[in-house]
């Protein structure tokens, strides 16, 4: 076996230590000479195309965390993350030139808090929670949860042992976690939800006989739905939507939809519409009682 096929099982990135098991030192060194594995740093090495955030963790001997660990699990977000975030041990020294461009987050990980080149699925979440903004820590644990990497009593426990400062944090994404969301989209409008007095929604809930909808409150009749123009790009798909919302309608509930540009990036209008129709029809049913 070549010194690039065990760095590949070894996840593309792999200590001095970590190819010595499998090969000689020779040999490692006469396959850095011919550009088949790079030196990343002093007994840190990686395949040429390996992702860039892996080398970065690789070079700094840490472990990819908060959403480069989510990425690398293979989970959805809200949005790429914006640089790599590594976690390196409190005491560790890196220099400025290394610190530049990452988001470095010291901590001293127990074993079972590291999984391969990143941290473990329930660690990920929870510094997620406490760190990130609510709305991309929840698409991360929902993805997370959809996936069947963590279980909602994992988080639930975990939670309840994070520090102080991050507990109530950490407690309300997991509270609010749900495998039921479809992707980020439903999950950051669902934030902005949340974050309405009077709103309590679920997702992908199925009303009647008619379909499935986003985000439903069933105490007020409200289905908001969070409408994707790739997903309407066929006028059949549209029909059928139009058809759908008619029969959520008829059926006596009132249908708000918002586009994927008012969700991320003006959720204050969302959360204004949210607000003025949980009044509308908070009155409406104070009027019929």
């Amino acid at each position: 076996m070549t010194v690039e096929e065990i760095l590949e099982r070894l996840g593309g990135v792999a200590s001095t230590e970590e190819l010595r098991a499998h090969v000689s030192w020779p040999r490692i060194r006469v396959a850095v000479k011919r550009g088949r594995i790079v030196k990343d740093n002093r007994g840190r090495y990686a395949l040429p195309g390996v992702d860039a955030s892996l080398r970065v963790a690789n070079g700094l001997s840490g472990v990819l965390c908060l959403d480069s660990a989510a990425k690398q699990h293979g989970w959805k977000l809200k949005q790429q993350p914006v640089s790599p975030a590594v976690a390196v041990p409190r005491k560790r020294n890196v220099s400025p030139e290394r610190r530049n461009g990452v988001r470095l987050m010291y901590v001293d990980l127990r074993p079972g808090e590291v999984m391969g080149r990143a941290t473990s699925f329930v660690r990920t979440v929870m510094d997620c929670a406490a760190r990130l903004p609510f709305d991309e820590a929840l698409a991360i644990a929902d993805s997370a949860l959809r996936a069947g990497d963590v279980t909602r009593a994992q988080l639930l426990a975990a939670a309840g042992e994070v520090p102080l400062r991050y507990r109530a944090r950490c407690r309300r994404v997991a509270q609010c976690a749900d495998a039921r969301a479809a992707n980020p989209f439903e999950s950051v409008l669902r934030a902005i939800a949340l974050d309405v007095p009077g709103l309590r929604v679920e997702p992908q809930v199925w009303v009647g006989n008619i379909g499935r909808a986003d985000l439903v409150d069933r105490r007020l009749h409200l289905v908001v739905e969070a409408e994707s123009f790739e997903f309407h790009g066929h006028r059949r798909l549209l029909k059928r939507d139009c058809e759908r919302y008619n029969g959520f309608v008829l059926q006596g509930s009132v249908v708000i939809r918002f586009a994927w540009e008012h969700v991320m990036f003006e959720p204050a209008y969302v959360r204004e519409v949210l607000t003025r129709v949980v009044g509308l029809l908070s009155s409406v049913a104070r009027r019929a009682a």
